[in-house]
């Protein structure tokens, strides 16, 4: 197994499409940030994780991609560029801000390309949703990705899209807590450090 096959991504946001916002911490902090999707192994991995890819495609991707290095870096650089206007979006209906009209659009465009290969397919007892898939398409896990996204926008659990209290994380997650109130992406994380760092700046001014 790769390192890229082996690493384990963090799905604390509870939806694809958050998750794969997710997939870059601390994004505003340009002197802390860091990149999850360092190479194509990587968001392969992402998509079998999150089941937008079966274990026998992602073998085969993992194939093409040492076939064909040039489509799979492009592959990931797309994959990349699409994150952003997700995580914009999200992140303004998470802060109560006007949704940047340019993120709008180009999720949109993207949006009117992925659900162009939307198919019903047979499955035991009936049928379900799925994307019809070129051979020489190395990024199948951006258009189910995408859907997921404008479900999310159009759905009730838009209200429940939060960001990351912790004040320098600054990842999305869906809030499913009975009564709505989670701060944090992680608990065991953010949470505890957040609660840290306020007990030290507590202990600090009774100091002072």
């Amino acid at each position: 197994m790769s390192a890229a096959e082996d690493y384990r991504f963090d799905l604390t946001g509870g939806h694809p499409a958050l998750d794969f916002a997710n997939t870059m911490s601390r994004r505003e902090d340009l002197g802390e940030n860091r990149e999850y999707l360092t190479d194509y192994g990587r968001l392969v991995a992402f998509g079998e994780q999150t089941g937008l890819v079966a274990s026998t495609e992602a073998r085969r991707l993992r194939e093409e991609a040492g076939r064909h290095p040039r489509a799979a870096a492009a592959a990931l650089r797309r994959a990349t560029e699409l994150r952003e206007p997700i995580y914009q979006v999200f992140k303004a209906r998470a802060r109560g801000e006007p949704v940047p009209a340019v993120a709008l659009e180009e999720l949109n465009g993207a949006l009117s390309e992925a659900l162009g290969s939307l198919r019903v397919e047979p499955q035991r007892g009936g049928f379900r949703w799925g994307f019809a898939r070129a051979e020489t398409d190395l990024a199948p896990m951006l258009a189910p990705v995408l859907r997921s996204a404008a479900e999310l926008l159009v759905s009730p659990d838009l209200e429940r899209v939060r960001e990351c209290d912790s004040g320098s994380c600054f990842w999305l997650f869906l809030d499913t807590s009975k009564n709505g109130t989670r701060r944090w992406c992680d608990m065991k994380v953010c949470g505890n450090r957040e609660k840290a760092r306020r007990h030290h700046q507590r202990a600090k001014a009774l100091r002072s």
